[in-house]
Formats: C-alpha cells, structure tokens, sequence
C-alpha cells in the first residue's frame, strides 16, 4: 500500500503544478483581487523554483559527499542502486541521466579497491511489465568483463527500501562482511544512507551523479531556467521521503 501510495500522490511534488494552478485561476477567477494576487504568487513560485541560485545552494547543503577512501583499503562488496537504467515498449533497456552509479561501481571493481558488485534494483513502475534493471545490469556487466564471480544481483526491488532489505539478504547469504560502499546519485545518498543503516547495513557513502552546480556562484545562475524545475521535484521528493521515513522508523 505505502508503495502505491507514493506513487499515485507523486504528482504532488512538482513545482510546475502549483504554478500552473495558480495561473488558471487567474485567467478564470471572476474575482479581480483573486486574479492579482493568483497572477503574483504564480510568477513569484514560477521564478524561485526557476532559480539556480537558491536550488544550488540548497542542494550543496543537501547533497552527501563520497567519502574519503582508507588508502589501499579494499572493501569486500560496492552496492550500486538501481534508477540508471530505463527501457523502452520492447523491455529493451538503456542507460539513463543517472548512468554514473553503474559507471562509478565498476571503476571500483576494476580499480581494485572492491571485490564484488552487488546491483539492486527491480522495476518500480505500477505496472512493471518483464523489465528488471538487475537483471539487465548483468548483462552490462559480462560486456564489461566482469567476472561472473565478482557480481552479486537482486532484480525485484521497488523501491529503495526493498534495496536495503533484499540486499542484506543476499549479502548475508553471500557471506560479504561490511563496511560496504554504497554508490548512488548525491541528492539520493542522505534517503538512502538512513535507509541501509537502520537496517543494520554497515555502508560508506560514495556519492555520484551530481546533478546541481557544485562551483561558485555566477551571475547567470539568478536567470531563470528550466531545468531547474526539475531538480526542486527531485530534491523535494527526497525530502519529504526522509521525512516520512524517520516518522515512521524506516529511516
């Protein structure tokens, strides 16, 4: 139910939504002080959520850092999250926006400071049709050359909870003893770090993907910009799921 549940209600995060909430009602409102003041709050939510500035500097606040690795230290497992991968109407899948977990985990096998691979990821889509990420991700990797030995995959989680919960199992049953590093994009690592200790899962972050400015501030960032509104629906989504996590105990 609470998977369904965040799915249906997901449409709710977008800034966009609001926006344009409030424009409609100031185009049909019969109310000239409704229709200013609908107009006002429209443009003003339109141009903050727009903005780079604020967004950057939130998500530099946000974002969790890889850790510095122990110098010649080599970790028995790196758990790579799903949500770099996507397909299309044929299950034929794809390496998405979020490819730099898959493209980090392997850079630590084949840099030797990890010994095995362990992808977790099914497909969390309400009708999640033959596609498994995991499953395809294997086949990514035997392209790559990894060894078959070197590669632990859990292809029916929905989500990251059940990533943490599958993935233990199959750590355990593996006989893989921790500290883990644990590689996903940096808006997602602080979700994800809460997650995988509260189940008893020693990891260490080793975030990628970073999808905001990570540089100094720049005149242009004030702008406004498109793309910035995704990234708030982004961060926004993982807000309100840590929040809702730690509420009810899971993280």
């Amino acid at each position: 139910m609470f998977f369904i549940l965040s799915k249906v209600l997901a449409f709710l995060l977008y800034p966009l939504l609001y926006v344009f909430v409030l424009l409609l009602v100031a185009i049909f409102s019969k109310n000239a002080k409704w229709r200013r003041r609908c107009l006002l709050y429209g443009v003003c939510l339109l141009y903050l959520f727009s903005n780079s500035f604020l967004q950057n500097q939130f998500a530099k606040a946000w974002d969790v850092p890889a850790a510095k690795l122990e110098n010649g230290k080599v970790y028995s497992t790196v758990i790579i999250l799903g949500g770099f991968a996507s397909y299309d109407s044929n299950a034929k899948g794809m390496f998405n926006a979020a490819a730099d977990r898959f493209i980090q985990g392997v850079l630590l096998q084949k840099s030797g400071r990890v010994k095995h691979i362990m992808i977790t990821g099914g497909n969390g889509n309400l009708n999640p049709g033959s596609f498994r990420e995991g499953s395809w991700a294997k086949g990514q990797l035997k392209a790559m050359q990894v060894p078959d030995s070197c590669v632990l995959i859990e292809d029916q989680s929905r989500n990251t909870l059940e990533n943490a919960s599958l993935t233990k199992e199959i750590l355990q049953k593996h006989g893989q003893k921790g500290p883990y590093l644990l590689v996903t994009s940096a808006f997602h690592m602080r979700r994800s770090l809460g997650i995988f200790k509260k189940k008893g899962i020693d990891v260490i972050p080793y975030s990628c993907n970073y999808i905001a400015g990570t540089g100094d501030a720049s005149f242009w960032e004030i702008v406004p910009n498109a793309d910035t509104l995704s990234k708030w629906s982004t961060y926004i989504k993982e807000v309100i799921g840590l929040t809702v996590n730690r509420i009810s105990g899971k993280g």
